[in-house]
């Protein structure tokens, strides 16, 4: 039954007094909002200021229940002197700017306490997780490894097989140019030789509000190579989803560090526009119900989604742990070992390479005339490659959907951790990645052998 005229007007009478209760004045943003306690209804971890997290200063995520009038919520906004600054409308989230002097601790809080919302949050802030002619094919160890030096002569030297078989993978298939795989980073070189034709277009650009989507810090570049630089020109290295095109979504700034709500932007606006699978190689510790909303809407929407677990040698970060949504991607070395930095705990799917990476890099990244390719390491190379044989996945079996993608992935995989942790494991999930198997017509069991 709706709501009589005179109820909301009660309502609306109960929300201005309880607005009228003070808030204390504080360093708004101070950037410690932390998670020492919860909301009365257990809806959120409620700020901490001795935490030391970080978080956006005066900026709140909200939430009212389904049900109640615009008109009511922006009394209600107002009431606070917040002014909204953006709006997440897939998952119905308000972007709040708070007035001066009102802490982003107390405002949570005070949020929370209230009947007619259904969450508060801080805006946390996340940071970045047939054998080709390409030039430096060889030093991509992830895609093919003979036991190569790693890098320079002298280098160490890789364990042989202990790659992703994407050499034997593309037998089977080198990808289809209609699906799209979004790299939601910190954009893209757009102009690179080795990555200029594989764009699904300029992109989206959350940071300068723009629709170009170019890199200032040089992350997102190097993801996009590792998925789908273009191969066999040779020129550069190789695409792991040869065919696949990419569409770059730019949520992180030039220090490759992005507020949960633009990343949630990204992740929308991506699955909106047509990407079939999105990649997320960023993370951060803490849970935010907003962007668990993002995550959900995309894959509620088709789109198969990948994250690195984290660098920090601890738990699984946030997009990763989102486990009913997203494949979360642990990091292998050149001789199929568990980097120390590599975060484990009971939501890693798959590892795959992630440790001395070569890819691209932005023209210009290491100075005037230097190569516009190079090393990295990092979880976000593990979901990069997760996110490169998704694609080749969906390019011959595009009727399949994101659980179904997921799951062949995950039960495809080697277990090159099993004298010490046989079958599934809190380190690398299923095991390290195996193209190969998962695109040829095997029959794949699950952990109950069925």
């Amino acid at each position: 039954m709706k709501k009589s005229v005179v109820s909301w007007i009660a309502a609306a009478a109960a929300v201005l007094v309880f607005v009228a209760v003070p808030l204390r004045p504080g360093a708004a943003g101070s950037g410690n909002p932390g998670s020492a306690a919860v909301s009365p209804d257990g809806k959120i971890a409620l700020p901490n200021p001795d935490s030391g997290l970080r978080f956006v200063p005066g900026r709140v995520l909200l939430r009212f229940k389904k049900g109640i009038p615009s008109w009511m919520s922006e009394l209600w906004i107002a009431s606070y002197n917040a002014r909204e600054i953006g709006r997440l409308h897939q998952i119905r989230t308000h972007i709040l700017e708070l007035s001066e002097g009102v802490s982003v601790e107390e405002a949570v809080a005070a949020l929370n306490r209230h009947p007619e919302v259904d969450f508060a949050e801080p805006d946390y802030i996340a940071s970045a997780n047939v054998t080709p002619n390409d030039t430096f094919f060889g030093y991509q160890y992830a895609l093919y490894n003979s036991g190569q030096p790693i890098s320079i002569p002298g280098s160490p030297t890789g364990k042989p097989s202990a790659d992703i078989k994407a050499t034997a993978a593309w037998e089977e298939t080198r990808g289809d140019s209609e699906v799209v795989v979004a790299v939601v980073d910190t954009g893209a070189d757009l102009l690179h030789p080795d990555l200029e034709n594989k764009f699904a277009g300029s992109g989206r650009d959350f940071i300068n509000e723009d629709f170009d989507a170019s890199d200032d810090h040089g992350h997102g570049t190097w993801i996009s190579g590792i998925i789908g630089a273009e191969t066999d020109n040779n020129l550069g290295v190789a695409g792991a989803a040869w065919n696949c095109r990419l569409l770059p979504v730019k949520v992180l700034d030039e220090n490759a560090e992005g507020a949960y709500s633009t990343i949630a932007e990204g992740i929308l606006w991506a699955v909106d526009n047509g990407a079939d699978i999105i990649n997320l190689s960023l993370g951060y510790s803490e849970d935010s119900l907003a962007l668990s909303d993002a995550v959900a809407y995309a894959y509620e929407q088709g789109a198969v989604l990948c994250a690195g677990t984290g660098n920090t040698g601890s738990a699984v970060e946030y997009p990763a742990a989102y486990d009913d949504y997203c494949l979360a991607a642990a990091a292998t070395d050149y001789n199929d070992a568990r980097p120390p930095w590599s975060n484990f705990g009971p939501e890693v799917d798959v590892a795959a390479p992630g440790a001395s990476i070569f890819s691209t890099f932005p023209r210009g990244h290491f100075g005037p005339g230097s190569l516009d390719y190079g090393f990295s390491d990092g979880t976000s190379a593990a979901a990069a490659h997760v996110s490169a044989l998704a694609a080749l996945i969906i390019s011959v079996k595009p009727l399949l959907t994101p659980a179904e993608v997921m799951d062949i992935i995950r039960f495809s995989c080697d277990d090159v951790n099993e004298e010490t942790d046989p079958e599934w494991d809190e380190f690398l999930g299923y095991g390290r990645l195996n193209m190969e198997k998962a695109l040829v017509p095997i029959v794949i069991k699950n952990r109950s052998g069925e």
